[in-house]
């Protein structure tokens, strides 16, 4: 029998690297699986991996009519060559390209999932050309999906279609998988040689930030929080994994100045392997203007972590509020503070928190949910598509 012809694509292969880990193999068992991209290292790392084809085709995330042309009509080249029963992107750039060329190529199924909106956080002549891109790519697609419900209600209110709107499972791009990220894997002697490693002592509380290091992640209401509590309360750490951006703006001089003269703030950057740092920490803090649906946010709750996050799509759709974690409202600084403070104050509540937080993600967001959804979700529309 022959399976389904099946095309993942996204602009950039660290996406399909890092967002799609393990289940474009899945998918590879009862579809014909090609992961396309632009080349790298990363391409070819999911090659190894999944066990799926692989095909570059290079787009530019920022906008460029040359190359991106160049870029649509190699897109239509291919898919007029192969053509696969079902497209699926999961990033701006690739799925407007890949809609387009698949509407062109005669693609059945075009299927595009939005992790994330970025016009709302935009404003002027760019607002307005991202709005008409997302349009665009919307009515070309076939079926249209956000990762969550804050992401869906953004589509509904910026009338960008009028298509039906599905949130495959409970929202996320692909779940967690809940044996690599898992708190028994790690002993305490292990926790204790690497709290020594960064100069954590047994004693300390700490706090978890995993992300860019940049303000619209609320890094600079964290810092600031976590400076001033850290001036009258003894034994708290703050570690930060992640990379800097931009690092010389105006704006981020302050923030990065107190990372640096505040030696209870530990500056880790960006590291391959995150699970020591949850396993390691005590509360993970996401006080983020903006997200599609955090990844971080359901690592940290698989290692039991209770997290502090903002009130904004995707992090008050894992975080229950008072049940595994606390949600605060974005850009306030004193009440991010507050939370940190009683987590810290009131072992009882933290206990409380964190007997729930792996429960509620395995529950919800376990990659084997996940990639059933979208599996029975290819299956349903290719069963419509199929002739009588």
């Amino acid at each position: 029998m022959v399976k389904p012809k099946l095309f993942r694509i996204s602009t950039v292969p660290m996406s399909l690297n890092l967002l799609l880990k393990g289940q474009l193999n899945f998918l590879n068992q009862d579809f014909d699986v090609t992961a396309i991209s632009g080349e790298g290292a990363d391409l070819e790392l999911v090659k190894e991996r999944e066990g799926v084809k692989i095909h570059p085709i290079e787009m530019h995330r920022h906008i460029s009519l040359k190359q991106d042309l160049a870029s649509l009509w190699h897109l239509y080249q291919y898919f007029k060559k192969e053509k696969p029963d079902i497209i699926h992107s999961i990033t701006p750039k690739a799925g407007l390209l890949s809609m387009l060329a698949g509407l062109l190529a005669g693609v059945p199924i075009r299927m595009h999932t939005f992790t994330g909106l970025i016009f709302p956080h935009r404003e002027g002549y760019m607002k307005h050309t991202l709005i008409i891109m997302d349009k665009l790519l919307c009515r070309c697609a076939t079926n249209v999906y956000p990762e969550g419900n804050g992401v869906k209600q953004d589509l509904i209110k910026h009338k960008i279609t009028k298509k039906p709107l599905k949130v495959i499972a409970h929202g996320n791009i692909n779940g967690i998988d809940l044996e690599e990220y898992n708190p028994s894997h790690f002993t305490d002697e292990f926790k204790k040689l690497t709290r020594k490693k960064y100069g954590i002592d047994d004693e300390d509380f700490v706090f978890l930030f995993v992300g860019r290091l940049v303000i619209d992640k609320g890094l600079r209401e964290l810092v600031s929080a976590f400076n001033h509590l850290s001036k009258k309360t003894p034994n708290i750490k703050l570690i930060l994994v992640g990379p800097r951006e931009n690092e010389k703006s105006t704006k981020k001089r302050k923030m990065f100045s107190i990372i640096e003269n505040n030696s209870n703030i530990l500056e880790i950057g960006y590291q391959q392997e995150v699970r020591p740092f949850y396993a390691i920490s005590d509360v993970f803090v996401l006080p983020s203007y903006r997200e599609g649906f955090p990844n971080a946010v359901i690592q940290a709750g698989a290692m039991e972590l209770p997290s502090i996050v903002t009130n904004i799509s995707g992090c008050n759709e894992i975080i229950k509020d008072y049940k595994n974690g606390i949600i605060v409202p974005k850009k306030d600084r004193k009440l991010l503070e507050g939370a940190m403070h009683a987590l810290i104050q009131v072992p009882e509540l933290r206990k409380n928190l964190k007997q729930n937080t792996r429960q509620i993600i395995s529950q919800y967001f376990d990659k084997n949910i996940v990639w059933r959804e979208i599996e029975k979700e290819y299956r349903h529309l290719l069963k419509q598509k199929k002739p009588k």
